[in-house]
């Protein structure tokens, strides 16, 4: 099977030794993405809303480096610091998502890196 790593300058650095997201066949996996912002390298200060718009244009940029858009996410994983704050990211989630949503999962963890409320990760598909 090929693997190919997908990069871009337009999200942020990996913190570790992972890859923002790697192709496989037809398939395209993005890994967790946080509110960091990529031009400081820093979580961003600001309420779910602000975090999850964020972490959504992280994926966006990512996607775009693969020749994808949102429109070709199958699914997401969504994790969450409080549960408390579920409708409040559904509500920009669903901006993104328009018609023909991705199969979803959301999960509320003990913690993430200090200051993100919210964690999500993505699978595309890539038509041949």
């Amino acid at each position: 099977m090929d693997k190919q790593i997908v990069k871009t300058e337009k999200a942020p650095k990996p913190i570790g030794p992972y890859s923002q997201a790697v192709k496989a066949g037809n398939l395209v996996f993005v890994a967790g993405q946080v509110p960091i912002d990529p031009k400081t390298g820093t979580i961003i200060q600001g309420d779910i809303k602000e975090q999850t718009k964020r972490v959504l244009e992280n994926i966006k940029a990512i996607l775009e480096a693969a020749n994808l858009s949102m429109d070709h996410v199958v699914k997401t994983s969504v994790f969450l610091k409080s549960m408390a704050d579920f409708s409040k990211m559904n509500d920009v989630y669903a901006t993104y998502f328009r018609s023909r949503p991705p199969a979803r999962s959301t999960i509320q963890v003990g913690n993430l890196p200090p200051g993100a409320e919210v964690e999500i990760e993505a699978i595309a598909y890539a038509p041949a």
